[in-house]
């Protein structure tokens, strides 16, 4: 693009944005608009549209019918300054103004450093006043209304601007000032800084750079088929990726997109489990669903925030971060050599240091980001220098052999490709007796990343210095930095846990405490729970993982009360259900005994599932999950083809989930909602607006929404 220009995708979006108006059938719920006001400058710069948009909002009817409306009307504000080169658009409810106010900012301009770029700044918010009691449920159905139609905003603007150049408009000249009387064109065209139009690209052919929030940081490109990362931002955060692997990135995202309601991991995290799996996306996706769904029922997501390890850690485990690597990479230093395993173990137990191990790793991840932008280059992995000096048949303490083990496995689970390097120094004789224990249990392509050296062999070239600054390498190891690495010792045995002493004392919360409930579903034995609801339109929530198989999720409600029962699998050589129970007896009939209050969800391995009910009788509700199976073939006795290929591929008889749930009274409903009712965003990010397809489009380059 010519200096001065701004990049052509900036001029050219305002015409196609305008083709969405007045209906726009790439958007089902924007059923219409009319022009309310509409204004210009007099020199043309300057244009200002003012619209009333009609949409369908996808709300329960007993929702619709309480509040005594179908549709939604919101003002939109549309200003262009072809001066400036910036499109403002301004929009604002107009229905139930009084009890829910929705503001939504969002503008498009000319990167003031980089013409070739354009940025994209949005803002939000949210605020329910009150709402007939229902304040979360709104809450809820805005922010599903947003992520099921933001994505549509994209493509609906790359399908007009494809549909303009369909139609032979290939470029938009620059705004210049009108001729005023006596003055020469020449000078007009002087005064506008430039003297060409500027050609048209689709986003087939050259990409746009979005920026968003006010210092544009690039991110992802503009392609009509969403097939394409930026360059630049590929480079900036991730490393080289070839078109292949590019295109398991997006595929991947794309999926976790449509199945996992809420918080998606960012392309650096996703990539990590691609590369695991040498990008074999099915193999991918099903170690990073497990991962998911583990971070989920443990809260690990939280864990810095929640854990503060206890005292006798800060002292006795001798483990620490120290700088980075000569290639950026944080660096961990551990004396394992120094550490009292047992003692610890002893003292704490496994549970405590696992979630202390977990701590580091995550915080390994936030330290890798921090040097990504300190550096300015991609940094996913981090460097751990293990000095062993001390190494003795003492830490091959069984026990503690098997809580290692336990670490290790759930470490290479959970954050693979994370480990840049293994730095192994002064290892003794009886080291290759415990990496005979732990090395099968440890990934080949993390084996690979292991330097081991013997003696003072880490001495001199070939050693720490080619891989740690001489001015970083600790004291203890001969270098001239003192490190605050804890020194360890032996723990005293006065601190053990006796044998009655449970491992959850009050200063340590058990990596078994979780909120989530975990359930198998086996072939003819559903697991089913029972909620007794004294008072009708109360508030049953759920949310929960699909961790193995496809489960059909059923909500029943019965004037009866069921028995609880476990039951045994139907199928032969099966074992008991264990934690799967059953509720509603094979004797009830379906509209006689209970009747089906929510309609049937297939849910498949690896989706997050949340939803909620509003009661409308009292009695019991039962939730329901249920093993997904073929439907049986109606007309005919013969089994399909597909039918038939899609029982070859079950490699067992039982799915797994966890599960929670949770009832809200109606005189608690609206006092618990109003305390979160109350929401608002600054930036690009999630906006009710949106939802309504009242907003362009937006572009997030590996962000968690």
């Amino acid at each position: 693009t010519p200096p001065g220009m701004g990049h052509p995708q900036l001029l050219y979006r305002q015409p196609a944005y305008e083709k969405r108006f007045p209906t726009c059938p790439e958007i089902p719920v924007f059923l219409g608009s009319e022009i309310l006001h509409e204004s210009k400058s007099d020199d043309g710069a300057i244009h200002i549209i003012e619209r009333s948009c009609k949409l369908n909002v996808d709300a329960p009817r007993l929702l619709k019918k309480i509040a005594g409306v179908e549709y939604v009307f919101f003002i939109q504000k549309n200003t262009v300054n072809w001066k400036e080169r910036t499109l403002r658009i301004e929009a604002h409810n107009e229905t139930f103004a009084n009890r829910v106010v929705v503001l939504e900012t969002c503008s498009y301009s000319v990167h003031p450093e980089n013409e070739e770029w354009t940025c994209f700044e949005q803002s939000a918010s949210l605020d329910i006043k009150s709402f007939f009691g229902f304040e979360s449920t709104v809450e809820k159905i805005a922010m599903k209304q947003y992520t099921s139609n933001i994505k549509r905003g994209k493509e609906v603007i790359e399908h007009y601007l494809k549909e303009l150049i369909s139609q032979g408009i290939t470029f938009i000249p620059r705004w210049t000032p009108p001729v005023a009387h006596g003055q020469k064109a020449e000078q007009v065209l002087a005064a506008s800084h430039d003297t060409n139009d500027a050609p048209l690209e689709s986003g087939a052919h050259g990409a746009t750079k979005e920026q968003t929030g006010s210092s544009c940081p690039p991110a992802e490109p503009v392609s009509p088929d969403a097939d394409k990362l930026d360059a630049d931002y590929i480079e900036r955060y991730l490393g080289q990726l070839t078109p292949m692997q590019e295109s398991c990135l997006i595929r991947l995202r794309q999926w976790l997109q449509e199945t996992h309601k809420g918080k998606i991991p960012k392309d650096e995290h996703i990539l990590r489990f691609l590369r695991a799996r040498d990008f074999n996306i099915d193999k991918a996706r099903e170690m990073l669903c497990q991962s998911l769904s583990w971070r989920k029922q443990y809260q690990v997501d939280y864990i810095l925030q929640s854990w503060r390890p206890p005292a006798l850690l800060d002292e006795y485990y001798t483990g620490g971060w120290h700088y980075q690597d000569r290639d950026g990479r944080p660096l961990y230093i551990l004396r394992l050599g120094q550490m009292d395993t047992k003692g610890l173990v002893k003292a704490l137990g496994e549970e405590s240091l696992l979630r202390h191990v977990l701590s580091i790793n995550e915080e390994g991840q936030k330290r890798c980001e921090e040097n990504t932008n300190l550096f300015g280059r991609p940094i996913t992995s981090w460097t751990c220098l293990v000095d062993l000096e001390g190494l003795n048949m003492r830490h091959l303490w069984r026990p503690g052999v098997k809580a290692l083990l336990r670490i290790i496995e759930v470490v290479e689970d959970n954050y693979p490709e994370t480990l840049g390097r293994l730095l192994i120094v002064r290892a003794p004789r009886v080291f290759p007796v415990l990496w005979t224990l732990v090395s099968p249990f440890i990934n080949e392509n993390t084996r690979q990343k292991f330097l081991i050296y013997s003696g003072n062999n880490y001495q001199g070239p070939g050693g720490l210095v080619d891989y740690v600054d001489k001015e970083v390498i600790p004291d203890f190891l001969g270098g001239d930095c003192m490190c605050t690495v804890p020194e360890g010792g032996l723990v005293p045995k006065s601190l053990y846990q006796t044998d009655e002493e449970p491992e959850n004392a009050d200063h340590i919360r058990l990596w078994t405490e979780t909120i989530y409930h975990s359930a198998s579903v086996l072939r003819g034995a559903p697991h089913e729970i029972v909620v007794e609801i004294l008072e009708g339109e109360s508030v049953i929530t759920w949310d929960f993982d699909i961790l193995k198989g496809d489960v059909v999720f059923s909500l029943f409600h019965s004037k009866r009360a069921p028995e609880t029962s476990h039951k045994e699998a139907t199928l032969p050589g099966t074992s008991a259900a264990g934690d799967n129970v059953q509720l509603i007896d094979k004797t009830w009939v379906l509209g006689v005994d209970y009747s089906r209050v929510e309609s049937p969800l297939v849910c498949r391995e690896g989706e997050s599932i949340q939803g909620s009910h509003v009661t409308r009788w009292p009695g019991f509700y039962v939730l329901q999950w249920k093993m997904h199976g073929p439907l049986p073939c109606s007309g005919t006795s013969l089994p399909r083809v597909d039918d038939v290929l899609a029982s070859l591929q079950v490699s067992s008889h039982k799915c797994k989930l966890i599960y929670y749930y949770e009832v809200l009274a109606s005189k608690d409903f609206s006092s618990h909602s109003s305390g979160d009712s109350r929401l608002g965003w600054q930036g690009p990010t999630e906006t009710w607006a949106g939802t309504l397809g009242l907003v362009g489009w937006s572009s997030k380059a590996g962000c968690c929404s």
